[in-house]
């Protein structure tokens, strides 16, 4: 994570937000041993959908294939908080997921 933290926007602006981020966030609560990181990234995109979380969950979707979710999971998730976090934002994190997916198997 650390090697991706210099060439994020905010580094410059925010340089110990981003030493949080980087070294308490991912580096310590992300590490931590009562979940794995792929329950970590299914709790944390259900989130982010729920809470209507656009600008963040395309980096965790990513997070969340690399994590060992499939993208059919991702799919299922979003589809049940439709019911718990509302439509628009199921509808919104779909398409999310789409271009996030489409441009994910395209690199």
């Amino acid at each position: 994570m650390n090697a991706s933290a210099t060439s994020h926007p905010l580094q410059s602006l925010a340089p110990q937000f981003m030493d949080f981020t980087n070294d308490v966030l991912f580096g310590d609560v992300w590490e931590r041993p009562g979940l794995s990181k792929r329950d970590r990234s299914l709790i944390t995109v259900a989130a982010l959908v729920s809470l209507y979380r656009q600008n963040e969950l395309p980096f965790h979707l990513k997070r969340a294939v690399e994590n060992g979710l499939t993208q059919e999971e991702i799919v299922e998730a979003i589809t049940h908080l439709a019911f718990y976090a509302g439509w628009p934002c199921a509808a919104t994190a779909l398409t999310i997921a789409k271009s996030t997916f489409e441009t994910s198997t395209s690199s």
